[in-house]
């Protein structure tokens, strides 16, 4: 019998860094000692305060099925979050909680673009966007980011790139894999475009909460509360350190929380019931294990980008969110996933080529610096090394 993939899953391509990550793994298989700049996963372990409100959770037996929009506890912390952190109160019926923020992304885009709708994005892009734009079967309609912007889309490319078919404008600040953050004027601005040309604004916000330089964090969430066309996704894996807990949400309209939370009890029924509890705890009581990373996070901003200025061919600016540098390589006179491969093979670091984010990424490379300093410090030291022999 003859079979083949249907339709839309034939497009799946999965995630481009997973092949540099399987490199890695094999080589730490062969013995060699690599150093990891590939993954955007916190080294930090999860705050005790979670994992203890977790695990009384499962020796009282908080085991079973929870609603599906997630339990009131954790609704109610999270309100009472988004009031303190963006400067509005959601009612509860607009929050959906979910097994991460990557369902959030893509039931917000599922919910409100179809065939043939235009999505504005930006180019370079965390990749889950464009493989569920194409996936939808929707137009990509990227923004291109540039270094002297500091990776900023802003308001005037956002202008040029809107038309009649324009259903969803997608903002990620702090933004991955650059960096870059958005100010309050271009928050303000595409907000108001958005409202202009009837779009909805899904607005990616798990950074949020790691900014340096007392800087604040701005959501085009302020301009309806949520409540119109204005879409928020966050998450516990980020700030809290929790990747392996899968714990997000989706803020949004009340009619696109009720549609998301109709898909989801049919494929996921609900999200880990005491997962939910170490949830409340992260956001009742992990402010201080924040700010701890944060400062660790900021020396180790500090020794990566002074340490990849003096990279022979390498240029690096100060990112302004995340924990993501995006370095200039255009002097090596090397494309970016040669030069990705080249150091992954001779200095036995592993990072990503900027075209694993788009085609705007060639020239460039990105690195986590999720790692201890120790790690950045010899990562710096072998990439001197290698680019050496070829400059």
């Amino acid at each position: 019998m003859n079979r083949s993939i249907a339709g839309e899953f034939s497009k799946l391509r999965g995630e481009p860094p997973l092949k540099y990550l399987a490199k890695a793994n094999q080589m730490e298989a062969e013995g060699h000692d690599m150093i990891r700049f590939e993954i955007g996963q916190p080294d930090f372990d999860t705050p005790a305060v979670v994992k203890n409100e977790a695990k009384k959770a499962l020796d009282e037996g908080f085991t079973h099925y929870v609603p599906t929009d997630g339990i009131p506890e954790l609704k109610e912390a999270i309100q009472e979050d988004i009031e303190k952190t963006r400067g509005f109160k959601p009612d509860l019926d607009q929050i959906m909680v979910l097994p991460g923020a990557k369902p959030g992304l893509f039931f917000g885009i599922m919910a409100t673009v179809q065939q043939g709708d235009e999505v504005i994005y930006q180019n370079p892009f965390y990749f889950t966007y464009d493989s569920m734009i194409g996936f939808l079967g929707a137009k990509k309609n990227q923004i291109s980011l540039f270094e002297q912007d500091e990776f900023r889309m802003t308001p005037d490319q956002v202008q040029e790139k809107m038309s009649d078919e324009t259903k969803l404008i997608l903002l990620n600040s702090p933004q991955n894999p650059t960096g870059g953050v958005l100010n309050k004027n271009d928050v303000k601005a595409i907000a108001e475009l958005a409202e202009e040309h009837n779009a909805y604004v899904l607005s990616d916000e798990i950074y949020s909460k790691m900014l340096y330089d007392g800087q604040t964090h701005y959501s085009p969430a302020y301009l309806d509360e949520c409540k119109e066309r204005t879409m928020i996704v966050d998450g516990f894996s980020k700030a809290y350190s929790m990747t392996g807990w899968r714990l997000g949400y989706i803020v949004a309209p009340k009619e696109i929380i009720h549609k998301i939370d109709l898909l989801f009890a049919d494929v996921g029924s609900c999200t880990t019931s005491f997962v939910q509890k170490g949830g409340v705890s992260a956001l009742h009581h992990g402010q201080s294990f924040v700010d701890s990373i944060m400062a660790k996070f900021a020396e180790r901003r500090k020794a990566i980008v002074t340490g990849l200025n003096e990279v022979p061919g390498f240029s690096c600016i100060y990112p302004k969110g995340a924990f993501y540098v995006f370095p200039n390589i255009s002097k090596t006179g090397m494309k970016s996933e040669a030069l990705a491969n080249y150091i992954i093979e001779e200095a036995k670091v592993c990072l990503l080529p900027g075209t694993a984010f788009g085609s705007q990424g060639e020239g460039f490379l990105r690195l986590s610096y999720a790692s201890s300093l120790e790690s950045i410090h010899e990562g710096i030291k072998r990439l001197k090394k290698a680019m050496e022999k070829v400059i």
